[in-house]
């Protein structure tokens, strides 16, 4: 029946919403829409020939517990939420996961009060958290050197693609219609209150009733498509990784992390295992000259001049130059990468390390040079616009679905 219903929705291709992008946020709205509303008409639409290209398929694989986030954040909230969820619905939908926990190491003397403030933070969220000294660190990670850590037991790993193609299935199996290849190129009001829009491909307009931005890499862009000002621009950053090779996998068992630096919005090198086996090492942050640029030389011009143009980049590099210097130093020289992943573990050498796919950032920036650190929605019926879903969105998929999905209902 409802490969019926989806077949003749799409060739009526109007709907009731119309999502636009496939990573897992969008997915997760769709699949959240199925259970809360069966009866709506919903699309997908996406310019990738498949889910997850972007974002959701270029990360760590990590399932966040939510301890470095403040308490009555949505990132707090969606990440509490979505660390209890993400393995249940692992388990169910036979994707790869493991609880494995992790360590946050501090090598420095200045670096333990901020370790003793995530133990508080964690404490506040209800985690399990440990104090770990120097020889409780030896029996979780042998090789890894710090003055004290501690142990966040609900972290874990999973196969965010998986994820998201488990979501498509789900969706699509309810009725949900997910046409790839389509790049939307224009939206536009109707007198009668819908929305068109137009896609790449050409050919008749799309008609919805609601219109969710998921486009990740480009919801400013598709928020300005709209008619809509989002105060604000996606300004990417590429993060770069090794991974350990083969031989060396065995100098690291789980997760390793460094105290995140408050004066800097990404979380530092850091050791993470995946649920193939591997360990990658990173990232580091470094302006990409494209939306998409996941190699060192992409570029697409029209993207660099945006970025260049915008008042908030230049402001984001005079209050962080220092620490961009640093992580362009480690972009270009391995032997510099390697220096810096040696704090944490000493006997890694250059050698160890081989080049591995690159994940980018949307990171949501302010004319004022502020970086945008929580998720932010925006938009009025008939939009609903993310304007900015970071780091732990993939572990908070299911709760941010949700979340998009009550606020599209009361946009209907």
């Amino acid at each position: 029946m409802s490969a019926t219903r989806a077949a003749q929705q799409e060739t009526q291709q109007t709907y009731d919403v119309t999502v636009v992008g496939a990573g897992i946020v969008g997915l997760a709205t769709a699949y959240a829409l199925s259970r809360a509303a069966p009866a709506l008409r919903v699309a997908v639409v996406e310019k990738e020939p498949g889910p997850g290209r972007h974002q959701t398929g270029h990360n760590s694989g990590v399932i966040h517990s939510g301890i470095y986030y403040p308490p009555g954040s949505l990132k707090a909230e969606y990440a509490l939420a979505g660390a209890a969820e993400t393995p249940k619905f692992c388990a169910e939908h036979g994707i790869s996961y493991e609880i494995t926990g992790k360590l946050i190491v501090a090598t420095e003397q200045a670096e333990l009060p901020r370790l003793h403030a995530l133990v508080q933070r964690g404490r506040e969220h209800g985690l399990t958290v440990r104090e770990l000294g120097p020889a409780q660190i030896a029996a979780h990670e042998p090789e890894i050197a710090g003055l004290a850590a501690i142990h966040v037991a609900s972290t874990g790993i999973c196969d965010f693609r998986g994820v998201a193609a488990a979501l498509a299935r789900l969706a699509a199996d309810a009725g949900c219609v997910i046409r790839y290849g389509l790049r939307v190129t224009a939206i536009d009001r109707e007198p009668d209150g819908t929305v068109a829009v137009g896609t790449a491909a050409g050919g008749p307009a799309l008609r919805t009733k609601v219109l969710v931005n998921c486009a990740g890499l480009h919801s400013d862009r598709l928020a300005r498509l709209a008619g809509d000002e989002p105060a604000l621009r996606i300004v990417p950053f590429r993060g770069e990784f090794y991974e350990l090779a083969p031989a060396r996998r065995g100098l690291v068992r789980g997760l390793v992390y460094p105290v995140p630096d408050p004066q800097f919005p990404f979380l530092g090198v850091h050791f993470t295992r995946d649920v193939h086996g591997g360990v990658h090492v990173g990232p580091n942050a470094v302006p990409a000259m494209a939306r998409e640029g996941y190699h060192r030389w992409s570029l697409r011009p029209r993207d660099l001049a945006g970025t260049a143009a915008y008042p908030g980049t230049w402001r984001i590099a005079r209050r962080h130059w220092r620490q961009e210097a640093g992580e362009l130093r480690r972009s270009l020289s391995r032997r510099a990468f390697a220096a810096q992943a040696r704090r944490l573990l000493p006997a890694l050498r250059p050698a160890d390390l081989r080049p591995a796919p690159a994940g980018v950032r949307a990171q949501a920036v302010l004319p004022d040079g502020t970086l945008v650190d929580d998720f932010r929605f925006a938009g009025s019926p008939p939009f609903v616009h993310v304007l900015n879903a970071p780091s732990p969105a993939a572990t908070a998929a299911l709760p941010i679905g949700r979340e998009i999905a009550r606020r599209v209902l009361a946009a209907l």
